[in-house]
């Protein structure tokens, strides 16, 4: 909301009164050094020097002297043309001050008309600033990157928003079918309609929490505290075991000490997400997930190594967009929400990390999640 503010002097107006300021110190000095360093030397009063006896004149004077003027004579005479030439620089002043401080302030009222654009909602407007790098051109192009930056992230919101009403919609229409049924069907089984509902309701909630914890890393609304890669990485590993006992897939987990800053709950998330995604996307019988915490000099390194369908890489980069799940990893018996990569991506954007998917030769998927050492 714009503050009001009572009207005031143009930045324009004010640097050129400025320049003509400036200008007017300059020539007074000026004129003052001429005074103080020249004049001073000059008699107070006038005087007639006389002229020199030529010679054969028998030492009479030569002519009726030379007038020498005083100070105040030449004071007299220099005052005008000094008034004229203070004048003239005033002039020089406003009017010179006028063209360079419009001249200066054009890159200004350029990124001042692109703010005006964007805060219309037009964000694909660009200042693209021309000539060699300055504060102004600086500015300009930290802006078009800030519109840049701005633009993707709201048609990422708007993507996001519409496959999560998408999602969201598809388990309340099939609830409400499966409601319909049973109103027009009352010998229907109550116990097979329950359970039904549970598992669409079930879904619901997952879905419905896993949004929430997106929302909460995206804004970055956690504090910060020491936490231990390695020890989150057993964690998840020891929680899921059951869960890759049923799947038949075999657990590795090996690291040393692995110390970084962040949310320990959400990195705890990420790792879970990561071995969880492992397991369930993962061969169907002799399966392996090999989970490897490693530190170096500026880093901590989180990968975990699944085997798995040989993937496409094309199909790899997208498994972090919301609700990508990639058609051959998904299973009718887990399909999940789609958002297991999605959080391990935001979570590691929100602790300055960077997420490396990579498809392996021999089939499955390797993640590499690199986070700053504390």
């Amino acid at each position: 909301m714009a503050v009001a503010r009572p009207p005031g002097p143009s930045v324009r107006l004010r640097l050129t009164l400025s320049y003509a300021a400036l200008v007017m110190v300059a020539g007074a000095l000026l004129l003052a050094v001429v005074w103080v360093f020249l004049l001073r030397y000059v008699p107070d009063q006038a005087t007639v020097v006389p002229t020199r006896s030529r010679p054969g004149t028998g030492g009479a004077p030569g002519g009726p002297g030379q007038f020498v003027a005083g100070r105040s004579d030449l004071w007299r005479a220099f005052a005008p043309k000094a008034a004229w030439a203070l004048a003239a620089l005033l002039l020089l002043g406003l009017v010179g001050g006028w063209v360079l401080a419009g001249r200066m302030l054009a890159p200004l009222n350029r990124i001042t008309d692109a703010t005006r654009v964007a805060a219309t909602g037009t964000l694909s407007h660009r200042i693209r600033l021309e000539g060699h790098s300055d504060e102004f051109r600086e500015l300009a192009d930290a802006f078009d990157t800030m519109l840049a930056r701005l633009e993707a992230h709201v048609e990422e919101q708007r993507r996001f928003a519409a496959n999560a009403s998408h999602e969201l919609r598809t388990p309340l229409a099939i609830t409400q079918t499966m409601l319909e049924v049973a109103r027009e069907d009352p010998d229907r089984d109550t116990d097979e309609l329950l359970r039904h509902l549970d598992a669409v309701n079930a879904r619901a909630i997952d879905l419905t929490q896993a949004l929430l914890l997106l929302s909460r890393a995206d804004q970055r609304t956690f504090a910060r505290e020491p936490v231990d890669l390695s020890l989150l990485a057993e964690e998840a590993t020891e929680t899921l075991l059951p869960l890759a006992e049923r799947h038949g897939v075999r657990i590795e987990t090996t690291g040393e000490p692995a110390p970084t800053e962040g949310s320990g709950a959400l990195l705890l998330q990420l790792t879970t997400n990561l071995v969880h995604n492992a397991i369930v996307h993962n061969l169907p019988e002799r399966g392996s997930v090999r989970v490897v915490v490693r530190a170096e000099a500026t880093t901590v390194a989180l990968s975990v190594e699944s085997s798995g369908e040989h993937l496409d890489p094309a199909t790899v980069a997208t498994l972090t967009e919301p609700f990508q799940r990639g058609a051959e990893r998904t299973r009718d018996r887990h399909p999940g929400v789609g958002l297991g990569l999605a959080i391990v991506d935001s979570i590691t954007r929100a602790h300055d990390g960077t997420l490396t998917l990579t498809p392996r030769p021999e089939g499955g998927l390797q993640v590499v999640v690199e986070l700053p050492r504390a």
